[in-house]
C-alpha cells in the first residue's frame, strides 16, 4: 500500500500541485516568524553583548527624599573606591535631536539620544573611540556619533544645531566617533556632552542616572557588585554586565515581537484557509478513483488500508509543502530582517538562524495540517464498496441526505447567533465571553452549512446569469449548485478571510466616525503643534501668541496627580485659551470652574470613583506635597484630552520641569502655518499640523490595524485562487465527457470558457457575500460591547470597502479560471465523448 500511495502521489502531482502550495504557504508564515525571531534575538545578544563589554557592574539608584532618579555625587565617590573597581563612569541621558545645515532634523527627529561624555583616568571614555577630534570638554562644545554627522554634513570645528529641552542652541563639534552602544546599532543618533551640562540638561547639577564600573583584573564581578550594593539604599539596582546585556538582548528582541505576531497571524489564518483547500482536493480525487480504489478492496485491501493508503499520500504531500515552505519561510526572514526600518530603526547585524525547533516545527505544521485536512476524504474513501469497480470510473458524487450536517450546523449557528446577541445585548466589557463564544460557534455553523446554503445564495443569480450570458450562464449556474461539498469547500477559504477582515472593517469604520466626530465637535483649534521627543517650551507659547492673526495659544502639560487615593494623568491648561481651542461636553458644573483652580473631571473616572461635582478631594502632587483640590465640572470623556484637566497654575508649582506635550492655535483665518513656522524657527524639532493632522494624530492606529488586516485578506485570497484553480481543473476533469457534449451540440469554445470563468466568478461571490454578512453581523456586535468607552459610537458600513470585498473576489476568481477554462475549451470532442 506504501508503494501504491507513493504512485498514486506521482501519477497526480499536477492534480496535487495547488495542495502543495497552500501547505506551503502555511509553513512558510510558521517557519518564517520562527527564523526571523531566533535571528533577531541571536543578533541582539551578540549586540548587546559587545556593548557591554567594558562595563562589568551597573547601579541605579533613587533617593527618595528628592524624588530624583539618580546618585549623588558623594555615593558615586563611595563607589569608585571600593576595592576592586579600576575605573568608575558616571552617565546621565535624555532625548538630543541634531538638525543638519539646512535646518531639518537628521533622521526625522526621532530616536535621537544625548549622553555625558564621562573620561576616565586615562582620559578616554571606553564607550566610545574617536574617529576624528576628542570628547566635549567645555559647555559650548558636542561631540556625534559618525552615522550622524555624515548624514548633517558636519565635521570637527564645524557650529552644530542641537535642540535639548526648548529652543536649538548652537555648539562646537569637538569630535566624531564609533561606539558598540545597542541604540547606535540600531539606528539612533547619538549626542556627546560635557557632563555638567549632560547633568544640568538632563537630570540635576551633581547627580549621575546611574554608575558604570570596570573591575579590576581578576575581580569578580559578581562579588564586586554585592560589595557596592552595601553602599547603597535598599531600592538601589545592581547588576552585573552579563546580566545587563541578557535582559536587553530580550528586550531588543522583543521590539520586533510585532513583526512575529504579525506573521503568526498570517500563518494562522494561511494554515486554517489551507485546510478546505486540501479537504477538497483529495475528496475529489477519491471520487475520481472510485474504481481504482474499489479494484483495491476487491483484491483483498481493508478500509484500513485504503484509509492509510491516502493518508500516506497525504503525508508525502505535507513533507513536500513543509519542505517548500521552510526555504520560503528562510527567505521571507531575510527579507524581514533587512526590511524592518519602515517600522522606525534597523536590525543589528547577524547570520540568519534556523534551528533544529524552527525545521521541527515546519515538518509537524505541513505534515499535521494535510494530514487532518486528509482523514475525512480518507475515511470516505475506504467505504467505496468492491461492487463500484465495474461501474463507471467516474461515478457521480453521492446524494446522501445532508441532514445530519444541516442539524449540527443550524444548532451551532443559531446556538452562536443568540450568544452573540446576548453578549452584544449586555452593552459593556461583561459581555465580551458571550460574544466571543457566540462568534466561535456562529462561524463554524456557517462553514458546516455553507454546502446547503450554496443552492439558495446562487438561485438568487442564476435568472441573472441565463439573462446576461444566455446559455454559458444557465450552464454555469447549475455547475456551480451540482456539488454543493465542493461549492462549499471552495468558497470557506475567501468566506472565512472576508469574516475575520470584514467583521474588523466594520468596527475600525465606526471607530474612526466616532473618533473623527469627536475629534471635529470638540477642537476649534486650527493648528497642533508638536515635536520631536525632546519637548516644547514656553518660549515656543510665547512666540505663538505674537503671530498676527492667532487668537489663543492654548498649551497641554501632562501631569500626575494621586488623587483620591488612585493616579491619575492630569492636563494641563491655560483656562482661557483652553476655552477658544477645545470645546468640552460638560455634563455637570461648568469649564469656567478650571480659572478658580478647580479640577474637570472625565464622567467615566468620576463615575468609577463615585465622585460628583462639588468634592474636595485629597491630592499628592509630583513633588509630594499634599492637598485638596475640588470637582468643578463633570465632562463627557474622550480620546482627545486626558480624564482629568487642572489649570497650568495648579500644576507649576509642583512640576520639576516644564515640558509641553502639544500646543493648540486658535487663529482668526488671517494667518497660516507658514506664518506659525517662522515663528518658531528656533526651533527645528517642531512639527505644525492642521485640523486634518489633528484628526490623524487621533485615528491613525485604525488605518495601521486595517492595512495589516487587508495583509490577512491578501493571504486568504491567495489560497482561494489555489482552491479555485484546483477545483475547476478537477471538475474539467471529471466533466470530461460532458465538455465534448456540449461542444458535439454547437457549444463553441468561447462558450465553455466563459461557462467555466462565470461557474468560478459565482463561487468566489458567494464565499465573498457569506463572509461579509457574517463580518457585519459579528462587527455589529463586538461595536455594542466598545461603545460604551467611545464617545459617540454609532455603526458605520462601509459600503464603499463592501463594494470592493465583492470586487477583488469577483476578479479573483476570473483570473483563476483562466487555466481551466483554456484547458476544457481545448478538449477534443471525440476524445472527450469516449473518456470515462
Amino acid at each position: 500500500m506504501f508503494r501504491t500511495a507513493l504512485r498514486n502521489v506521482l501519477a497526480h502531482k499536477a492534480r496535487l500541485l495547488m495542495t502543495v502550495l497552500a501547505v506551503m504557504l502555511g509553513v512558510a508564515f510558521v517557519s518564517g516568524s520562527l527564523v526571523f525571531s531566533d535571528t533577531l534575538s541571536n543578533a541582539y545578544r551578540s549586540q548587546t553583548a559587545k556593548s557591554y563589554a567594558h562595563v562589568d557592574v551597573e547601579i541605579r539608584s533613587y533617593d527618595p527624599s528628592d524624588k530624583v532618579p539618580g546618585i549623588r555625587a558623594k555615593t558615586f565617590d563611595e563607589i569608585a573606591r571600593v576595592d576592586g573597581v579600576a575605573d568608575a563612569a558616571g552617565r546621565v541621558g535624555g532625548i538630543a535631536d541634531v538638525a543638519d545645515k539646512d535646518g531639518r532634523l537628521i533622521g526625522g527627529g526621532s530616536s535621537s539620544q544625548g549622553a555625558n561624555f564621562a573620561p576616565g583616568k586615562d582620559g578616554k571614555d571606553p564607550l566610545y573611540v574617536f574617529t576624528d577630534g576628542s570628547g566635549p570638554a567645555e559647555p559650548g562644545q558636542v561631540a556625534l556619533d559618525k552615522d550622524t554627522a555624515e548624514k548633517g554634513g558636519y565635521h570637527v570645528g564645524d557650529t552644530v544645531r542641537v535642540v535639548l529641552n526648548g529652543p536649538a542652541k548652537t555648539y562646537e563639534l569637538s569630535g566624531i566617533f564609533t561606539t558598540d552602544d545597542t541604540s547606535v546599532a540600531l539606528g539612533d543618533g547619538l549626542v556627546l556632552l560635557d557632563t555638567p551640562t549632560a547633568q544640568r540638561l538632563f537630570l540635576r547639577p551633581g547627580f549621575f542616572e546611574y554608575v558604570t564600573v570596570t573591575a579590576d583584573p581578576g575581580t569578580s564581578s559578581t562579588e564586586l557588585a554585592s560589595t557596592i550594593r552595601k553602599l547603597l539604599p535598599d531600592d538601589a539596582d545592581v547588576k552585573t554586565g552579563r546580566q545587563l546585556a541578557e535582559e536587553r538582548a530580550k528586550g531588543g528582541a522583543g521590539d520586533a515581537s510585532t513583526i512575529t505576531a504579525i506573521l503568526l497571524a498570517f500563518a494562522a489564518v494561511a494554515s486554517f484557509v489551507s485546510v478546505f483547500l486540501i479537504a477538497n482536493t483529495f475528496t475529489m480525487l477519491a471520487a475520481q478513483r472510485t474504481r481504482e480504489l474499489a479494484l483495491l478492496r476487491a483484491v483483498g485491501a481493508s478500509r484500513r488500508q485504503v484509509t492509510r493508503s491516502v493518508l500516506i499520500e497525504a503525508t508525502v504531500v505535507g513533507a513536500v509543502g513543509a519542505a517548500a515552505g521552510l526555504g520560503l519561510g528562510a527567505a521571507m526572514a531575510t527579507v524581514a530582517h533587512s526590511t524592518v526600518g519602515v517600522f522606525g530603526s534597523k536590525n543589528p547585524d547577524g547570520p540568519l538562524v534556523v534551528t533544529s525547533t524552527t525545521v521541527l516545527v515546519a515538518a509537524v505544521v505541513g505534515v499535521l495540517v494535510t494530514v487532518l485536512s486528509a482523514w475525512l476524504p480518507a475515511r470516505r474513501a475506504a467505504k467505496i464498496p468492491p461492487v463500484a469497480a465495474i461501474s463507471s470510473a467516474h461515478l457521480p458524487a453521492t446524494t446522501r441526505s445532508l441532514l445530519v450536517r444541516n442539524l449540527l450546523g443550524g444548532v451551532m449557528a443559531l446556538s452562536g447567533s443568540a450568544s452573540v446577541v446576548a453578549g452584544a445585548g449586555i452593552g459593556d466589557s461583561s459581555g465580551k465571553a458571550l460574544v466571543g463564544l457566540g462568534a466561535f460557534l456562529a462561524v463554524t455553523g456557517v462553514l458546516v452549512l455553507i454546502p446547503s446554503l450554496s443552492r439558495p445564495v446562487i438561485a438568487v443569480v442564476q435568472p441573472l446569469l441565463r439573462r446576461g450570458f444566455g446559455v454559458s450562464g444557465k450552464l454555469a449556474g447549475q455547475n456551480a449548485v451540482r456539488s454543493p461539498r465542493r461549492t462549499g469547500a471552495t468558497a470557506s477559504a475567501l468566506a472565512v478571510g472576508l469574516t475575520l477582515v470584514s467583521t474588523l472593517t466594520v468596527l475600525a469604520a465606526s471607530l474612526g466616525h466616532a473618533v473623527d466626530k469627536v475629534t471635529t465637535d470638540m477642537v476649534k483649534a486650527d493648528y497642533m503643534i508638536t515635536d520631536s521627543g525632546s519637548g516644547l517650551d514656553t518660549s515656543d507659547v510665547t512666540a505663538l501668541r505674537k503671530v498676527k492673526g492667532v487668537t489663543a495659544v492654548s498649551q497641554e502639560q501632562q501631569a500626575w496627580m494621586q488623587i483620591g487615593g488612585s493616579q491619575q494623568d492630569v492636563s494641563g491648561v491655560t483656562p482661557a485659551d483652553f476655552e477658544k481651542a477645545f470645546r468640552l461636553t460638560v455634563l455637570s458644573g461648568s469649564a469656567d470652574t478650571l480659572a478658580k483652580g478647580q479640577i474637570a473631571v472625565a464622567d467615566d473616572v468620576a463615575r468609577s470613583h463615585g465622585w460628583k461635582v462639588g468634592d474636595a478631594l485629597p491630592v499628592e502632587y509630583e513633588d509630594a506635597r499634599k492637598g485638596r483640590l475640588t470637582i468643578g465640572a463633570v465632562f463627557e470623556h474622550n480620546t482627545v484630552i486626558l480624564p482629568v484637566v487642572a489649570s497650568m497654575d495648579v500644576i507649576e508649582p509642583h512640576a520639576a520641569q516644564t515640558s509641553i506635550l502639544k500646543i493648540y492655535v486658535k487663529t482668526d483665518g488671517s494667518t497660516n502655518e507658514r506664518a506659525l513656522a517662522a515663528a518658531l524657527a528656533g526651533n527645528p524639532g517642531v512639527k505644525i499640523g492642521d485640523r486634518q493632522d489633528i484628526r490623524d494624530e487621533f485615528s491613525g492606529y485604525l488605518d495601521t490595524l486595517l492595512n495589516v488586516l487587508y495583509g490577512l485578506l491578501a493571504i486568504s485570497l491567495v489560497i482561494a485562487v489555489l482552491g479555485v484553480v484546483n477545483t475547476l481543473a478537477m471538475s474539467v476533469f471529471e466533466r470530461q465527457r460532458e465538455v465534448g457534449m456540449l461542444r458535439a451540440v454547437g457549444l463553441d469554445r468561447r462558450g465553455v470558457t466563459r461557462m467555466i470563468q462565470l461557474e468560478a466568478v459565482v463561487i468566489s461571490l458567494f464565499g465573498a457575500v457569506l463572509g461579509i454578512g457574517v463580518g457585519t453581523f459579528l462587527g455589529w456586535a463586538v461595536g455594542e460591547i466598545v461603545k460604551t468607552d467611545v464617545a459617540g459610537y454609532a455603526l458605520v458600513l462601509p459600503w464603499e470597502r463592501f463594494g470592493l470585498f465583492l470586487l477583488l473576489p469577483a476578479l479573483i476568481g476570473l483570473l483563476a479560471a483562466q487555466w481551466p477554462a483554456r484547458s476544457a475549451s481545448r478538449l477534443n470532442m471525440l476524445t472527450a465523448i469516449k473518456s470515462e
